[in-house]
């Protein structure tokens, strides 16, 4: 179903878009590619909205900074000092966090509204990031494809394409709360990673390196309460594959819901939102973002961001849900 959500303050019409299937509804806007609301039922087949959002419009451009629902890109993440070097070409980019660039900078994908297409159980998001938008170089045909599988699992689908060689690294940052968006902290959640090392970071939330989780807060290879005081990127054990791989697993034992990540990618962000405000609070919701490694353009150790001319950037990261 397509609908009417709202204008923006310079007259532009965002629609939103509600796919069902399998006892799960998913509603997803042309602003953003945001997920306002995602509908699942808990154990006794009672359905609850489990991300955070907003029920108008203006919700969003108002409460910008933590991206809720939201596509982000170019580059998800941080970048450090808004600049990197590519092909022995230096770009600036908005120092949109501190001095780093974070999630695409000043206006990135989170802000703009996209051109949209039905496909089969879903839509298709897509737009063209023009060459120095946010300073980043190449003219980019991005798209987001969104679909709900047989068994009521949200894909998100990711293809890019580009004139000049670019760096490219989108991802959703939705905030689940198992519980029910609207039920509290969801700090009590239980969390798995399957990733034995991640990025440890400095003050300015930039990697320094790559380390054990083996003995520190950090080791989530067994379901344990996720707690707060995470933003952090973990090395995913699986690396990058052709595929989904099963990476994460979440569980609110109130409700008994169960969601399940898989990805193509090598790390996942968990972000804890510590810092989130009102209408929310503190740890409200748990984000776990697919994507590569923070600064990844500025650290060549780290898998390669990289996309050149001719070739096709996919990744691909699926949300299912189940109970216990």
């Amino acid at each position: 179903m397509n609908e009417l959500f709202g204008t923006l303050s310079d007259g532009t019409a965002v629609h939103r878009w509600t796919l069902e299937r399998a006892g799960v509804r998913v509603r997803v806007l042309t602003y953003g590619g945001i997920v306002q609301s995602l509908e699942v039922p808990d154990r006794d087949g009672a359905a609850g909205n489990v991300v955070l959002g907003f029920a108008e419009l203006d919700g969003y451009p108002a409460h910008s900074g933590p991206y809720f629902g939201a596509l982000v890109g170019r580059y998800a993440n941080r970048i450090a000092g808004g600049r990197f070097t590519l092909d022995g070409l230096t770009y600036a980019l908005p120092q949109n966090d501190g001095s780093n660039c974070l999630h695409g900078g000043a206006r990135g994908f989170d802000q703009r509204v996209w051109d949209v297409e039905p496909v089969e159980h879903g839509v298709r998001l897509s737009r063209v990031a023009g060459h120095g938008e946010e300073g980043f170089p190449g003219r980019l045909e991005v798209s987001a494809t969104y679909t709900l599988d047989a068994h009521g699992a949200l894909r998100i689908a990711y293809e890019a394409v580009t004139d000049a060689p670019t760096v490219v690294n989108p991802t959703n940052h939705s905030y689940f709360n198992l519980a029910g968006a609207g039920a509290g902290n969801a700090g009590g959640q239980e969390l798995r990673i399957a990733a034995s090392r991640f990025t440890p970071v400095d003050a300015d939330l930039i990697p320094t390196g790559v380390e054990s989780v083996e003995g520190t807060r950090f080791d989530f290879r067994e379901a344990r309460k996720v707690g707060a005081g995470h933003d952090h990127n973990f090395v995913l054990d699986k690396g990058v594959t052709p595929a989904p791989v099963e990476v994460a697993e979440l569980h609110d034992p109130a409700s008994g819901r169960v969601l399940t990540v898989s990805t193509t990618e090598p790390g996942l962000q968990l972000y804890t939102a510590d810092h989130l405000e009102e209408p929310f609070a503190p740890c409200d919701g748990v984000a776990l973002e697919t994507q590569h490694f923070p600064d990844s353009p500025n650290r060549p150790e780290f898998p390669s961001t990289v996309l050149r001319p001719g070739e096709v950037f996919r990744s691909e990261t699926v949300y299912a849900f189940s109970v216990r």
